[in-house]
């Protein structure tokens, strides 16, 4: 019979080696089926996609005037739920799908970190468009930012008609259950995920 000896603090104890092989047998199936998992529960995901869709309702409902930059845009991203608060410091996260053509092509999401004076918290959605492939191309490399002082057209009735691209990118948001007139999207980072 092989032994290891396996050393612990104020303790010793012999293993045989099959007892070894199969607990390692066993841990490494455990990660096998967890990865496995993962992967199944990854990318589609039909309630992300229904929530997505919802947002886009939501928007051209309230701003038919949006049509323009669903017809025109190269791609969309749509964030369903971006949720912010923040006690001095404050904080802001959102996931979403990125469109192409109507389909959904890709996960991303979107973090932010604020400095100054707030208190409290908000929901809101928030949609970005791309006017065109090199500002997609921009965003799904994952070092897409905007700046500081980067703003979102809140999405009301007609406030889009005066809306235009901004270095590639027209953004809107809609506030859930009240009305916002302005976002700060300043400082915003994203992420992008192929399906």
């Amino acid at each position: 019979m092989i032994v290891h000896w396996i050393n612990a603090p104020n303790a010793s104890c012999f293993r045989p080696a099959a007892q070894l092989h199969a607990a390692k047998a066993a841990f490494l199936l455990a990660v096998f089926l967890f990865g496995a998992s993962q992967l199944a529960c990854a990318g589609w995901d039909p309630d992300r996609n229904s929530d997505a869709k919802q947002a886009i309702s939501e928007f051209k409902k309230a701003d038919p005037s949006l049509k323009r930059f669903f017809n025109s845009a190269y791609a969309y991203a749509v964030f369903p739920t971006v949720g912010k608060g923040g006690f001095g410091i404050g904080g802001a996260y959102g996931s979403g799908l990125v469109f192409i053509g109507g389909k959904a092509m890709g996960e991303t999401s979107l973090t932010q970190l604020t400095i100054g004076f707030q208190l409290g918290g908000q929901a809101y959605r928030e949609i970005i468009f791309f006017q065109d492939k090199e500002t997609l191309v921009d965003f799904r490399r994952g070092n897409f930012e905007f700046s500081a002082q980067a703003s979102a057209v809140a999405a009301t009735f007609g406030a889009s008609a005066d809306a235009d691209f901004e270095n590639g990118v027209a953004v809107f948001t809609l506030a859930k259950g009240g009305l916002m007139y302005e976002a700060s999207i300043g400082g915003q980072k994203f992420s992008f995920d192929s399906f």
